[in-house]
């Protein structure tokens, strides 16, 4: 196991700059998610980690040895692709022992690795067949047991659950959380959906257009996004934002959105300052006499909730209540959202605003 420490990390191709100036601390044995939307960087970070990338600028340490001119097959660590990358005409045996095979490693030690990987991931049954034979589900273990034979300081995986289907993908983002409770060693994980991050990370490393955005644990991330691009990418569903000015009412601070509607907030922002306010659908609650009025356009039931789209101040937003009376399309909508789940952002540059 190995604690990993980015310090200004660039990365470029020619005059384009994809990652300036990145510092990240992961400690040992801790399970970090690097999360974004397409294209932010973080598949080229990882790649910089695993070797496959040249470091333009900065300094990769892994286990306190600076790693950025040592090859990929030196550093100790193991990569998991989004494609499985298996050999098709092997067996899932020797394919999960065709690394210590070619890096000339005893047979017996190989072996009892193999029993070990096999026993962690269920393959106990399926050694002799080829990948084929195979679900994908099967497949991407097949890819996760050879990286465990390896024993690596740093496991990397890059997107390996977005070729499975929907129930697949939740059973292996538990299979993979159990395999980190089981070995302890550092994981570096990438992916573009925010639940698997959510749902599996220690930390969350959210990445924008090469850069962070912020760093901390799923409900840090969640309950006090620093900004409101962190705000919406992190929750399922997405925060909905409102555009308002503050001002006091009779002594106390409000939100006055563009109908007129005041929506209590806590103190801090100053009278008269434009901002963007952020609400969790699971936030409002049903209130005859609350501030706002959501004008119902789409109702739908999921079972354990109801999701209602709709307008509030001409902005799009979305509601989730866990009652069982359904509004209906066209109705108005009374709703309260308790202070402590307002969220407060500059209307300018998105970033959080904190309370007095």
């Amino acid at each position: 196991m190995a604690e990993l420490k980015l310090t200004d990390i660039c990365k470029r191709y020619g005059s384009l700059t994809v990652i300036e100036k990145l510092s990240l601390a992961i400690d040992d044995g801790e399970f970090v998610v690097l999360v974004g939307p397409s294209g932010c960087g973080k598949s080229t970070l990882l790649r910089m980690i695993a070797g496959l990338e040249a470091i333009s600028a900065g300094d990769l340490m892994i286990g306190g040895a600076r790693a950025n001119d040592i090859p990929p097959q030196k550093r100790d660590t193991s990569m998991v692709f989004q494609s499985y990358a298996l050999f098709p005409h092997m067996s899932v045996r020797d394919n999960i022992s065709f690394g210590p095979r070619v890096r000339g490693e005893p047979k017996d030690e190989t072996e009892h690795r193999i029993k070990k990987a096999a026993e962690i991931l269920n393959l106990g049954d399926y050694l002799d067949r080829k990948p084929g034979q195979l679900s994908g589900g099967q497949r991407q273990r097949v890819a996760m047991g050879r990286a465990i034979v390896r024993d690596p300081k740093v496991f990397l995986f890059d997107e390996p659950l977005s070729n499975l289907d929907a129930k697949l993908r939740i059973q292996m983002r538990t299979e993979i959380k159990a395999l980190h409770q089981k070995l302890g060693t550092t994981i570096v994980y990438v992916t573009h959906d925010q639940i698997e991050a959510m749902t599996m990370a220690d930390r969350i490393v959210v990445m924008n257009g090469g850069n962070i955005e912020q760093v901390g644990t799923p409900l840090e991330l969640y309950d006090n996004p620093a900004n409101t691009f962190v705000a919406g990418f992190i929750g399922s569903p997405a925060m909905s934002f409102l555009q308002a000015r503050t001002e006091s009412a009779d002594g106390a601070p409000v939100a006055v959105l563009g109908d007129g509607s005041k929506l209590p907030i806590a103190a801090g922002a100053g009278d008269g300052r434009p901002v963007t306010i952020g609400i969790r659908p699971e936030s409002y609650v049903r209130d005859p006499q609350g501030p706002l009025a959501l004008k119902v356009a789409v109702v739908e039931p999921t079972g354990p909730e109801i999701h209602v789209f709709g307008t509030i101040a001409g902005e799009d937003v979305r509601v989730v209540l866990r009652d069982r009376d359904l509004p209906r399309p066209g109705e108005e909508l009374r709703l309260a959202v308790p202070v402590e789940h307002v969220h407060l952002f500059d209307h300018d540059n998105g970033q959080r605003l904190k309370a007095a």
